[in-house]
């Protein structure tokens, strides 16, 4: 193994604190392993030995990260979603395969979802737009952190204004998904996009309010004036 995923893990068990791990565990439904720590010490030891990585080959990267992944710890899919971002200067379009596979094996709660798409993916994708298209052929994936990341891979376009019409169009696709982490995914995607375009996205809302989930919905007004609230979340 690699030393230095060898002195990461080495670090994070330094770290780990029984309290922060018992109190982590409460912010998920599902199942996580994590050493326990708070989210800024992560950050400070992803950048630390980010210094000591950034000069290897793209391709050697890539394979750290994946290792870092396949432990399981929540904490260290926080180095790699650190790490593909810190690469954002050498995205090349085959680099989608190697995302795809990331989020489709190793993905297995919200947070390393919404950590890694936010960030890695959305620069991506702005930095590739035609690749937009390939975050809407996964909200028909069996796998709901792809159907989730589909969504929150726009979050941080959508919040300066960009690809108002790709975002609707995802909602469109995940719009009567029957899980609540998906539901909730494409409903803060709508609301980042109400940030530049309310009347949009309110008219939009208004269009489906009667077959979109009422967590979606929520999630979707939550920046709108009273009123609009209030005319988005009533019971015909």
């Amino acid at each position: 193994m690699d030393t230095v995923i060898v002195q990461i893990r080495k670090e994070l068990e330094g770290h780990a604190d029984p309290e922060i791990r018992k109190s982590s565990l409460r912010f998920f439904k599902e199942q996580i392993t994590c050493y326990g720590m708070k989210s800024s010490t992560v950050m400070v030891i992803a950048k630390k030995y980010w210094k000591e990585v950034k000069g290897r080959p793209k391709v050697e990267i890539f394979g750290l990260c994946e290792e870092l992944y396949k432990s399981g710890y929540l904490e260290e899919s926080f180095i790699v979603s650190n790490w593909a971002y810190a690469l954002s200067s050498r995205y090349e379009r085959e680099d989608i395969a190697v995302f795809r596979h990331w989020i489709d094996t190793y993905i297995t709660n919200w947070a390393s979802c919404d950590g890694f798409c936010n960030h890695a993916m959305g620069n991506f994708i702005e930095q590739l737009p035609e690749y937009v298209e390939e975050l809407k052929r996964w909200t028909g994936s069996s796998n709901r952190w792809m159907r989730r990341a589909a969504a929150v891979s726009l979050i941080v376009p959508a919040k300066h204004g960009k690809f108002l019409d790709d975002a609707i169009g995802i909602a469109d696709l995940l719009l009567t998904d029957n899980d609540d982490l998906v539901q909730k995914g494409y409903g803060w995607l709508l609301k980042e996009a109400s940030r530049k375009h309310q009347g949009a996205v309110f008219d939009y809302v208004m269009k489906n309010r009667k077959v979109m989930p009422r967590t979606a919905l929520r999630y979707a007004i939550e920046l709108m004036p009273k009123d609009k609230k209030a005319e988005a979340m009533k019971r015909d």
